[in-house]
């Protein structure tokens, strides 16, 4: 079962708009790092980007999986396409975190590769969290 907070459209709107304002600011410090060339701080605000996208983003949207969407399957099955959509984001977005981890093992330094899904991630989410918002509520 789903929070009361998932269910109400100005408290979810807080938690998307928290979760995403959070990933921008480190985003920008990690760019930050890079512009400045300070090597130690560029890997530890990349890890620290890493964790809070999935302790912050994808489990917010695994709450939502596993509660949320499916209260409201069951209350209004025809939205069933937009759940499969918007569960669609959240696999993207664990498919962009989980090619992050693997590049991450490969090379140790921050590659412009890994830049572009950090941004894509900032994206997606961005998108996905307004659609969210306009579908469901």
């Amino acid at each position: 079962m789903s929070g009361p907070a998932l269910r109400q459209l100005h408290s979810h709107r807080a938690i998307h708009e928290g979760g995403l304002s959070g990933a921008i600011m480190k985003t920008e410090d990690l760019v930050g790092y890079l512009q400045q060339g300070e090597t130690e701080m560029v890997n530890e605000a990349c890890d620290h980007l890493l964790d809070y996208w999935k302790t912050r983003v994808i489990s917010h949207a695994d709450a939502e999986e596993e509660g949320f969407y499916k209260q409201l399957l069951e209350e209004k099955p025809e939205l069933e396409r937009e759940i499969i959509q918007l569960t669609r984001d959240h696999d993207l977005l664990r498919l962009l975190v989980s090619d992050i981890e693997a590049a991450r093992e490969k090379e140790p330094n921050i590659t412009a590769e890994i830049m572009q899904k950090f941004h894509a991630l900032l994206v997606v989410n961005e998108l996905h969290s307004r659609e969210e918002e306009r579908l469901l509520f």
